[in-house]
C-alpha cells in the first residue's frame, strides 16, 4: 500500500534515531532530532488553524483541498524541517523562488492561494510590501539570518515558535493522498503548481523503490533498509526551491543517509564546495549540467584530493555533455556519474550511468514506467521508428496543475485507457530500447520548416575546447521564419573564432541546424538551479538582429 512522506520519515527516524541526518555549517542533527523539530513545526501549524484536508475522492485532479505553506527560504535545515513538518500537519508546502521580483512573487503567492509563509528575514522588506495584495494569511513565520531584519508585524520567530510547540506526534492521520506540490520555474510561461499524491511522488522520485526497482510495500521495508545500508553523505548543490535538490535530499533521508548543505547557499561556489566535500567527507554530490560541472572541474584541477571521498556524481535538471562527463571521470576515476532526465510533471524518465569515459556518451535508457508515445500521442511508438515521439510516463504520475483543468488535460492525456504524463520532451525510441533524446519541444526552433532543438545544437557546440558555456535561441528571419542563434561564453584568454566553432558542431549536426549567428558574451545567464534562462537568450538574439 502507498504511504505518506510523513509516515516514512517517522518510520526511518524510529529505526535509526541516533544516526546523523543533517549537517549544515556548525549544526548537527540526528534523525531523532529532525523528527522532534518537524513534529514541533506540525503542532505549531495546527495551533495556527491549519484545516483538515478535503477527501481526495471529492476533488478534481487539478484541485487541492489542503492549506498551502510557502517556503520562501534559502537552503538550510529550516527548509527541510518546514517541508516535512507541514506534511505532518497535512498542509502542503511549496517552493518559492527567492530570486523573484515583486510582480513574480505576488503572482506566485496568489496563484497558490497561500495561507502560511515561512521566509528568511532578508526577504521581509519585499514580502511586507506585498501583504496587502495577497490572500488572507493564517500566519507569517520568519527565520533569522545575518540580515538582522526585524520581524514583520504579526510574524512569529521560527526558533521561538518551535521551542514553544509540543514535540508529541501531531494528532493527524497523514494519507498517501495528501499532496506534494512543486512549482515549475516558469521558463516557458507562468509558473504552475504540479500536484502529486505523496504516495506517487514517493514511488516515482523519493526513494520508494528497492534496488531492483520494485515499489516498497510496507513501512517495515523502509525501516529495514535504513538499518541495513552503509550510510553515505549526500550534498545537493542546487537550492531546495528546485525539485532536483528536494528529490535528492528526501530520497537520501528515506534510505537512512545524511544530507550535507554547503555553508555558502547564496551562489554556486566550486572552491567552497570542495572545502565542504573535504570537511564533511561527502560521498554523493549532485550537479546541474555543464553550468555546474565545468566550474567544478576548474576548481578540482587545483586540488583533486579534496574530492577524494566522492563515489557518485548525480546529474539532473540540465544536460551534461559527454565531454564534460569524460573530464569528470578522468579527474575522479573512482566516481561513477548517474545522469537522469526528468521533469516536475513526470519525475525521473530516463537514466544513463557512466563509469568510464567510453560510457559517457551512451544514450539514456527508460526507467520507472517511462515510454514513448507516437508523434500524434495516439499510441505507443515502436522501437526503431524514425519519427520523433513524446517521452511519457504512466503509473506513478501527478494529478495535474493547481487550478488549471485545461493544462492538466493537455499534459496528462489518457491514451488507450492509460493516463500518461507528457512533459514535452521529444525523443526517438531506438531498436535496442535506448533513447535518442532531442530536447524539450518548448525550446524547439522552426527554421525553414525544419524543427531544430536548442539542446542538440548546444551539445554540438560545447564540444569545442574553448567554450565555457553556450545557450541557443532564435530570432526572426525573412528567409527562414526563424534562424538559430548561439550565445557563447569563452574560457578566459580564448579568442572568438566563429568558423572554428561551427566546424566542430558540423561534425555532429546537419547544416540546417548550425547557428546563423554566434554572439559572444561575457557569461551565460542561468537560473539558480543551472537551467538556462531562455527568455534572456531570446532577448539577446532579437537585440542582435536590431543592432545588425
Amino acid at each position: 500500500m502507498p504511504f505518506s512522506l510523513a509516515e516514512v520519515q517517522e518510520t526511518v527516524a524510529a529505526a535509526i534515531p541516533d544516526r546523523p541526518a543533517l549537517r549544515f555549517r556548525d549544526r548537527r542533527f540526528s534523525f531523532a532530532e529532525v523528527n522532534q523539530r518537524t513534529r514541533r513545526f506540525a503542532n505549531l501549524l495546527l495551533s495556527l488553524g491549519v484545516q483538515t484536508p478535503v477527501p481526495r475522492a471529492d476533488l478534481a485532479n487539478w484541485q487541492s483541498g489542503q492549506d498551502h505553506v510557502a517556503l520562501y527560504l534559502q537552503n538550510g535545515n529550516e527548509y527541510l524541517e518546514a517541508m516535512l513538518g507541514s506534511m505532518k500537519a497535512r498542509a502542503v508546502p511549496f517552493n518559492v523562488n527567492y530570486r523573484y521580483v515583486a510582480e513574480e512573487l505576488r503572482y506566485l503567492l496568489t496563484n497558490a492561494d497561500t495561507r502560511i509563509i515561512v521566509y528568511h528575514a532578508r526577504y521581509a522588506p519585499l514580502l511586507g510590501s506585498l501583504l496587502k495584495d495577497l490572500p488572507a494569511q493564517k500566519a507569517l513565520i520568519q527565520v533569522a539570518d545575518d540580515s538582522d531584519e526585524p520581524l514583520l508585524p504579526r510574524a512569529l520567530d521560527y526558533e521561538t515558535a518551535l521551542a514553544g510547540a509540543p514535540d508529541d506526534l501531531p494528532p493527524t492521520e497523514p494519507s498517501a493522498d495528501d499532496l506534494y506540490m512543486l512549482y515549475t520555474g516558469g521558463t516557458t510561461g507562468m509558473p504552475k503548481g504540479v500536484l502529486w499524491r505523496q504516495g506517487d511522488i514517493l514511488a516515482s522520485a523519493l526513494g520508494g523503490r528497492d534496488r531492483d526497482g520494485e515499489v516498497l510495500t510496507s513501512l517495515a521495508d523502509f525501516a529495514n533498509r535504513a538499518r541495513a545500508i552503509q550510510p553515505r553523505r549526500y550534498l545537493p548543490t542546487p537550492p531546495f526551491m528546485h525539485g532536483t535538490a528536494q528529490w535528492i535530499g528526501l530520497s537520501a533521508w528515506h534510505s537512512g543517509h545524511a544530507i550535507v548543505i554547503q555553508d555558502d547557499v547564496d551562489r554556486f561556489n566550486p572552491d567552497h564546495l570542495l572545502d565542504v566535500i573535504a570537511r564533511e567527507q561527502v560521498h554523493v554530490l549532485s550537479l546541474v549540467g555543464n553550468a555546474f560541472a565545468k566550474p567544478f572541474l576548474a576548481s578540482l584541477a587545483h586540488a583533486p584530493e579534496r574530492a577524494g571521498s566522492l563515489t557518485h556524481i548525480l546529474n539532473g535538471g540540465a544536460g551534461m555533455s559527454a565531454a564534460t562527463k569524460a573530464d569528470l571521470l578522468a579527474a575522479l576515476p573512482n566516481v561513477q556519474i548517474i545522469d537522469t532526465i526528468g521533469s516536475s510533471e513526470a519525475g525521473p524518465l530516463a537514466r544513463q550511468t557512466a563509469r568510464t569515459a567510453a560510457q559517457s556518451g551512451a544514450p539514456p535508457r527508460q526507467m520507472g514506467g517511462s515510454t514513448v508515445l507516437t508523434p500524434d500521442r495516439s499510441g505507443l511508438a515502436r522501437p526503431g521508428d524514425p519519427d520523433l515521439g513524446w517521452l511519457a510516463k504512466h503509473g506513478h504520475v501527478p494529478l495535474g496543475y493547481l487550478n488549471d483543468p485545461d493544462k492538466t488535460s493537455d499534459t496528462f492525456p489518457v491514451v488507450d485507457g492509460i493516463r500518461y504524463a507528457v512533459p514535452g520532451d521529444r525523443v526517438r525510441l531506438l531498436e535496442n530500447g535506448q533513447l535518442d533524446f532531442q530536447g524539450r519541444d518548448s525550446s524547439a526552433i522552426n527554421t525553414g520548416g525544419e524543427k531544430v532543438f536548442a539542446e542538440e545544437v548546444e551539445h554540438a557546440l560545447a564540444r569545442h575546447p574553448d567554450i565555457a558555456d553556450v545557450l541557443v535561441s532564435s530570432r526572426a528571419s525573412e528567409r527562414w521564419g526563424q534562424e538559430v542563434v548561439a550565445l557563447v561564453a569563452l574560457k578566459p584568454g580564448r579568442v572568438p573564432e566563429t568558423e572554428a566553432l561551427l566546424a566542430i558542431a558540423a561534425e555532429q549536426i546537419a547544416r540546417y541546424k548550425l547557428p546563423k549567428a554566434v554572439l559572444f558574451v561575457d557569461a551565460i545567464r542561468r537560473h539558480d538551479n543551472g537551467k538556462p534562462d531562455y527568455r534572456w537568450a531570446q532577448k539577446m538574439a532579437e537585440a542582435s538582429l536590431k543592432a545588425g
